[in-house]
């Protein structure tokens, strides 16, 4: 890189939470700058799945962790041009695309589903996603598959 690399600037804590995390999430699923609406749909969101949840010693909170948690993709393909041919490498992701990878999964495939409002969307795939099934668990599922596919060019490394 030419430039130095842009330092991290640290995030306020949500303000029902307390959790860095959220705020994170939330910063995700925000259009147009709409933070306070976004912040409504995420806690509409937390109480619909505290709502439906069966488990009863978990709070909503750490089922939604649990469901990030499953999203996380552990490893995935980069390409990379090898002698005129382009290979699929598999490499092992940073923490932090880890988080980030997980929230845009996860905020995806709940803006795709067909329910009236985003928060019962997010609600559903959250659901979804702790009980590791649901569109986002699939699309970690897939990106493992290519990667272990794709396991005879992880030599080409760089």
């Amino acid at each position: 890189m030419r430039k130095r690399q842009a330092k991290k600037r640290p995030l306020l804590p949500d303000p029902r939470f307390n959790d860095q995390l959220v705020t994170r999430f939330v910063n995700n699923l925000m259009w147009d700058g709409k933070k306070s609406t976004a912040f409504k749909v995420f806690y509409d969101a937390i109480d619909i799945v505290e709502a439906k949840k069966q488990d009863a010693e978990k709070t909503s909170l750490e089922i939604w962790k649990d469901a990030l948690t499953n999203v996380m993709p552990h490893v995935e393909v980069r390409s990379r041009r090898v002698g005129g041919a382009t290979f699929q490498i598999p490499m092992q992701i940073r923490p932090d695309r880890k988080i980030s990878m997980a929230m845009k999964w996860l905020i995806l495939y709940a803006r795709r589903r067909n329910e009236k409002s985003m928060a019962q969307k997010l609600a559903s795939e959250v659901l979804a996603a702790a009980k590791e099934e649901g569109a986002a668990v699939k699309k970690r599922m897939d990106t493992h598959k290519m990667a272990e596919a794709n396991k005879a060019f992880s030599h080409f490394r760089f």
